[in-house]
C-alpha cells in the first residue's frame, strides 16, 4: 500500500498505481464529477496518471487556477484537432493556456485562416467534444520523438524537440491528433461543453521578428454553457471599459507613430491625473522618510554589466549608443536599481545612516514586439515609482512591512481593496536561473513570509517566479468586472549590494554589507494609469479626476456668472470648467455625462439671483439647489474625507 497525505495533512492508504480521479471516487462521487486535474508531489498531473509510491495531494476543480489551466490546455488540443481535420497539412507551434482560455499558433501553409472561419471550427471543436475521446500520456524518447514530427514534416515540433532533454519529453493523443505536450490534461472531452473562439492575430515563431508569422487563434472554453454566456457578458463590459478608447475619449494620452511605437504621449488631462497619482505618493514616503532622488535617462554599459542586468535582459533593451570615443558604449536605462547602488557609495556609510530610502519617479526604456505592443499595458518607455531601501539585515522584517503599509494605502485609497499576494520563491530544481548564494536567498526568501506571516497576510507561493536576484512579494489586483492584474511589488536583495560592493560601518567599526528592498506600489505609472481607467471605467475619485466640476449656463446670459462661480472654485483649489457652447442644456449635460465629470453645477435666472448652483452628481442626476459656498465646502470636506479614509495609518 501506498500513502496519500491530503492538504489537511490527513493520511489514507491506497494500492500503488492509484489515480487522483480514482482518490476522488473514494471520497464523493460529486468530487468524481468536479475534479479536473491533480497536484503530485507540487508537480501539476493528469487525473488519469497512476501514483506508484507515498505521495501528497491536492485535487483541483474550475474554481481552482491549476483546475482551469488543465481545462483550457485541453481546449487548445482539442482546436488543434478540429484544424486539423479542417485545415489537412496544417502545422503546429505551441498551444498553451493563458490566464483566460488558450491560444494555438499555427502555419495554415497556403490557406488563409479568418475571423469569419471561426464559426466552422467552432462547430467541429463541438462535434469532436461530444465523442467524449480520452486524452492519452505517452513517454518517448527524444529520438522516436523526432522521428514521428520529421515523418510529419513539422520542422516547429521538431525545433521544440531539439530544446529538449532524452527522458522528459511526453506526446497525447485525443482522436486522430497527437502532439508535444508535458501536460497535464483533463480525463477526456467530455467536459468540454461550450467553446467560443475570440480572435484571429499574427504571432512570429518563437517571438522572433526575424522569424516567420504564423497564425494565433485564441479561444475560450466552459464545463457549462451558462458560464460561457456571463463570461461573454464580461467582455463585452471590458470593451466599453478598455483604457485606449476610454484614454482617447478623455483625452488623457495619445500614439504617434512619427514619435515611434509603444511611446505614450501624456496629454494635459492625463498628465494631471498622473502628477496628481505621484503627487499622493510622494506625500506618503514623505511620511515613512524617503528621499527623492533622479537619475540619467542613460547609463554606462558597463554599469549593467555589474549589476547583471545585461547579461538577463540586453536582448530585451535598445540596442547600445556609441559615443565618438573608442570603446565607450550606453544604454537607454532599463532599470533604476543600478544607478540607485552608485547614489549610496557617493560617500561612506554608517549602521546611524541605515535604513537610507531612495525615491524616484524613473522613466526607463525596453525594446518590445510591435506585436506585443498594447497601449499602456505594455510600452517601451515608462516610468516606475521605484524606489529602494538600504537597511541592515535585523531592519529587513521591519522595512518589508512598512512597505506593505504604502501598498495597502493606495490600494484603499484606489478602491482596490480586493486583491491577492504571491510570494514568488526561486525554483530550487533550477538555480542557474538565478545570482547569488543560497544563503542569501534563504535568508530573503524567510524575511518574505515571515513579513506575511505577522501582518496575516495570506499569500499563495509560487516557485520559479523570483526575480534573477532576489525573491519578491507581488500583489494581484481584481478590478470592478473581476479581471486580475499584477501591480504592487516588493523584492528582497542581497545580491545588488554584494555586485557594487556596497558597505557600512557597523557598531563594532567593522565594514559590512547592507540589504537592498526594491519596492514599486504602483508597478509603472502607464500601466498603474491603464488599469485604474479600466477598474473606473474613467470615473475617477474626486480627489484625483482631472476635471472635479463643469459649469453648465443654460444661456449665454449667464456666461458671466458661471465664470464668476468657477474663480470662486479655483480659488479653493477645485478643478472646474466652463461649458459655455450655445447649446441647449439637455445637450450639455449628455456631453458633460460622457465626460464624467463627477458634478454639473447648471446655472440660470434664478441660480444668478440667488448666488446659487443646482447641482447635478454624475450618474446619480439631480442634488437640489445650494449656495455656492456650500458646494465648495461639501466638495472640499468629500475630498479631504476620502484621503483621509485612505492614508490612516
Amino acid at each position: 500500500m501506498i500513502k496519500i497525505t491530503f492538504p489537511d495533512s490527513s493520511v489514507r492508504e491506497f494500492n500503488p498505481g492509484v489515480t487522483g480521479l480514482q482518490v476522488a471516487e473514494s471520497i464523493s462521487p460529486r468530487l468524481a464529477q468536479d475534479v479536473l486535474s491533480v497536484t503530485v508531489n507540487d508537480q501539476l498531473w493528469d487525473l488519469t496518471r497512476p501514483i506508484t509510491a507515498d505521495a501528497a495531494i491536492k485535487l483541483h476543480k474550475w474554481d481552482d487556477e491549476e483546475g482551469k489551466h488543465a481545462f483550457w490546455h485541453s481546449s487548445a488540443h482539442l482546436m488543434a484537432e478540429a484544424l486539423q481535420e479542417l485545415y489537412p497539412g496544417i502545422k503546429f507551434g505551441i498551444g498553451p493556456a493563458i490566464e483566460n482560455g488558450f491560444y494555438y499558433d499555427v502555419d495554415p501553409g497556403t490557406a488563409v485562416i479568418k475571423e469569419g472561419d471561426l464559426p466552422v471550427i467552432e462547430a467541429k471543436m463541438m462535434e469532436l467534444a461530444a465523442r467524449k475521446v480520452a486524452y492519452l500520456r505517452n513517454d518517448i524518447t527524444k529520438a522516436d520523438a523526432l522521428k514521428k514530427f520529421r515523418d510529419k514534416g513539422d520542422e516547429y515540433k521538431v525545433e521544440l524537440i531539439n530544446d529538449l532533454e532524452d527522458g522528459t519529453i511526453t506526446l497525447y493523443t485525443q482522436g486522430n491528433f497527437t502532439d508535444l505536450c508535458r501536460g497535464p490534461h483533463l480525463p477526456s472531452t467530455a467536459e468540454i461543453k461550450a467553446i467560443k473562439l475570440l480572435s484571429v492575430a499574427g504571432a512570429y515563431w518563437r517571438g522572433d521578428e526575424k522569424r516567420k508569422m504564423l497564425t494565433r487563434i485564441y479561444g475560450i472554453t466552459f464545463p457549462k454553457k451558462k458560464m460561457l454566456d456571463e463570461y461573454l457578458v464580461l467582455l463585452e463590459e471590458a470593451k466599453k471599459r478598455d483604457h485606449r478608447k476610454i484614454g482617447k475619449e478623455l483625452e488623457l494620452f495619445a500614439f504617434s507613430e512619427t514619435v515611434g511605437k509603444g511611446l505614450p504621449l501624456w496629454l494635459p488631462r492625463g498628465t494631471a491625473l498622473r502628477l496628481r497619482l505621484e503627487d499622493f505618493l510622494k506625500k506618503i514616503q514623505r511620511r515613512f522618510e524617503y528621499q527623492q532622488v533622479m537619475t540619467p535617462h542613460i547609463g554606462n554599459k558597463q554599469l549593467y554589466v555589474t549589476s547583471g542586468h545585461y547579461a538577463k535582459y540586453g536582448k530585451d533593451s535598445f540596442q547600445p549608443i556609441h559615443t565618438p570615443e573608442e570603446g565607450e558604449e550606453y544604454l537607454l536605462k532599463p532599470m533604476n536599481c543600478p544607478h540607485h547602488c552608485e547614489i549610496y557609495k557617493v560617500k561612506p556609510r554608517s549602521y546611524k545612516d541605515l535604513p537610507l530610502r531612495m525615491a524616484e519617479f524613473g522613466t526607463v526604456y525596453r525594446y518590445e514586439q510591435s506585436g506585443e505592443l498594447h497601449g499602456l499595458t505594455r510600452v517601451r518607455s515608462f516610468t516606475q515609482d521605484d524606489a529602494h531601501i538600504f537597511c541592515r539585515p535585523e531592519q529587513l522584517k521591519e522595512e518589508f512591512l512598512k512597505v506593505m503599509d504604502i501598498i495597502f494605502i493606495i490600494f484603499k485609497a484606489l478602491d482596490f481593496e480586493n486583491f491577492e499576494a504571491q510570494i514568488s520563491l526561486r525554483d530550487p530544481s533550477n538555480k542557474e536561473k538565478y545570482i547569488g548564494s543560497d544563503e542569501n536567498w534563504e535568508k530573503a526568501e524567510s524575511a518574505i513570509v515571515e513579513a506575511c506571516r505577522e501582518k496575516g497576510l495570506k499569500a499563495r507561493v509560487e516557485l520559479g517566479e523570483a526575480a534573477f536576484y532576489g525573491p519578491k512579494l507581488d500583489f494581484m489586483v481584481k478590478d470592478a468586472i473581476g479581471r486580475r492584474w499584477q501591480l504592487g511589488t516588493i523584492q528582497v536583495d542581497y545580491n545588488l549590494p554584494e555586485r557594487f560592493e556596497l558597505e557600512y560601518t557597523g557598531e563594532d567599526n567593522m565594514k559590512h554589507r547592507p540589504v537592498m528592498i526594491h519596492r514599486a506600489p504602483f508597478g509603472s505609472m502607464e500601466r498603474f494609469v491603464a488599469v485604474l481607467i479600466e477598474h473606473t471605467a474613467g470615473k475617477f475619485p474626486l480627489w484625483l479626476t482631472p476635471d472635479q466640476v463643469v459649469i453648465l449656463p443654460i444661456s449665454e446670459k449667464f456666461n458671466e456668472y458661471a465664470y464668476d462661480i468657477a474663480k470662486q472654485l479655483n480659488l479653493k483649489d477645485i478643478r472646474v470648467q466652463v461649458d459655455d457652447r450655445n447649446e441647449k442644456i439637455g445637450r450639455k449635460i449628455r456631453d458633460n455625462e460622457l465626460k464624467r465629470i463627477p458634478y454639473m453645477l447648471i446655472v440660470g435666472e434664478k441660480e444668478a439671483e440667488n448666488r446659487e448652483v443646482s447641482v447635478r452628481r454624475q450618474g446619480e442626476g439631480d442634488k437640489g439647489t445650494i449656495k455656492v459656498e456650500d458646494f465648495i465646502k461639501m466638495v472640499n470636506d468629500e475630498v479631504e474625507s476620502m484621503m483621509n479614509a485612505a492614508s490612516a495609518e
